[in-house]
């Protein structure tokens, strides 16, 4: 079993703990990981990119363009930077949320949310919208955010391990205050996918 996952956001919106979760979770299962992160400017609201490949044979941690089966959106504009990774067939997950860039609120650029989910559209054959951040906000915490796609993500066909294997891996990840909020944030992200 082979899947490569491409995980799009923004800092402190925890892409790399959410490549973390999936990593162990496919080695719970006993399959081969590798990972790799790209964190742009490292500093809140710059672009985060985690690569997660699970399955024999791994010969690199980057996906090639056009060869990821899922693309894990956590901000819209950042789904879009990152579609080019995406296989014909595969399969978008993305937040509806948006976060806006210091260089918008500055007046330097535009953000036209509207021409950027008619893109996403009409460049995907597998799309899902969700607003996971008000999703995580009803689970107890808007940070929780990266659960709710998670929970989205646990309902794909054919995922290499259980969802029950990506909660036991979220829970050994986090700390344990966090834990009761970030189950229902699985569960909620589930749960929306079930019923769209």
């Amino acid at each position: 079993m082979r899947m490569d996952i491409v995980i799009a956001g923004v800092g402190g919106q925890g892409t790399v703990l959410a490549s973390r979760v999936i990593a162990q979770a496919a080695m719970d299962a006993g399959l081969a990981v590798r990972t790799s992160e790209t964190i742009g400017m490292a500093q809140r609201e710059g672009n985060v990119t985690s690569h997660v490949r699970i399955g024999d044979p791994l010969y690199g941690a980057l996906i090639p363009d056009g060869a990821a089966d899922v693309l894990l959106g956590f901000e819209m504009a950042e789904t879009v930077r990152w579609l080019h990774k995406l296989k014909k067939d595969g399969r978008v997950l993305a937040n509806s949320a948006r976060i806006i860039p210091v260089s918008v609120t500055s007046g330097r650029s535009t953000y036209d949310a509207d021409s950027i989910l008619d893109f996403l559209r009409s460049n995907t054959n597998n799309l899902t919208m969700l607003d996971a951040t008000e999703l995580a906000i009803r689970a107890g915490n808007y940070r929780a955010t990266n659960t709710v796609l998670l929970g989205a993500m646990s309902t794909i066909p054919g995922l290499p391990f259980e969802a029950e294997g990506l909660l036991s891996a979220l829970l050994a990840t986090i700390p344990a205050k966090l834990r009761d909020i970030n189950s229902r944030a699985l569960e909620l992200g589930r749960q929306a996918v079930e019923v769209l």
